[in-house]
């Protein structure tokens, strides 16, 4: 005959899973929130993408530098290719976000994004590439995280050294010596423009060899940034002398 179960027991087995989840959840908070702070200033060791982009065989060409030593072009141009409203934002473009879902709902096989600087970084550095929505929620929360902790300047600076800008290649630093052979601080209006305008996918818009596409819109990219540069908190951001 088997024996009955103890709902006392079955009772105090629940509980202690429950504590244990609890406990568990509380020291994951605690420690993600420790590295978001630390991440204040201090470089991500290592992001998903980028371990990802190593496994793939495509390498990792990296080489994060100071917001003193990147070009007041390459600052401003990824601003206008990506996120005109950076310094206004409080991490999200809500009205961009609200065409973005109307557009993809209208047509579900041409997915347009609405992600702002803010949330490309909070991907970038503590989530992984895809579209579903348990990861868009993570990248929501850390969003607002890195606006409350880290400030726009820091979020800037951070997006321009982990950012992918070619095939393997991370940060604006690399790119500027893959494709200009010189440092990033030293990139030209042009030069910015083109690394910014590969941004949308820069596994498929070339550099150099120069796409069409990037030839394209880097005209576009030096437009807007002309337009901006005399914006007084584009100019505090960027350290544009004007």
């Amino acid at each position: 005959m088997a024996a009955k179960k103890n709902p006392a027991t079955k009772r105090t087995f629940f509980q202690m899973t429950f504590r244990f989840l609890k406990r568990l959840f509380i020291y994951m908070f605690i420690a993600q929130l420790v590295y978001i702070i630390l991440l204040k200033w201090v470089n991500p060791p290592i992001t998903i993408t980028q371990l990802v982009s190593v496994i793939k065989g495509n390498g990792l060409k990296r080489d994060y530098v100071s917001m003193s030593n990147i070009s007041s072009h390459a600052k401003l141009a990824v601003i206008a290719s990506e996120d005109q409203l950076f310094p206004d934002h409080n991490g999200f473009d809500w009205k961009l976000i609200e065409k973005a879902m109307k557009h993809n709902e209208r047509k579900p096989t041409r997915i347009r994004g609405a992600s702002t600087l803010s949330q490309q970084t909070a991907k970038n550095v503590f989530l992984w590439q895809g579209r579903s929505w348990f990861r868009k929620g993570m990248e929501m929360y850390f969003t607002q995280m890195i606006e409350w902790i880290w400030g726009k300047k820091r979020i800037l600076e951070v997006y321009l050294n982990v950012s992918e800008m070619g095939n393997g290649v991370f940060g604006i630093e690399a790119a500027a010596q893959k494709y200009f052979k010189k440092p990033a601080a030293s990139l030209t209006k042009t030069e910015a423009a083109q690394i910014a305008a590969c941004l949308p996918n820069p596994k498929k818009y070339s550099v150099k060899p120069l796409s069409a596409y990037v030839a394209a819109r880097s005209g576009w990219v030096m437009r807007q940034m002309h337009n901006l540069e005399g914006d007084a908190d584009i100019q505090q951001l960027t350290d544009i002398k004007k």
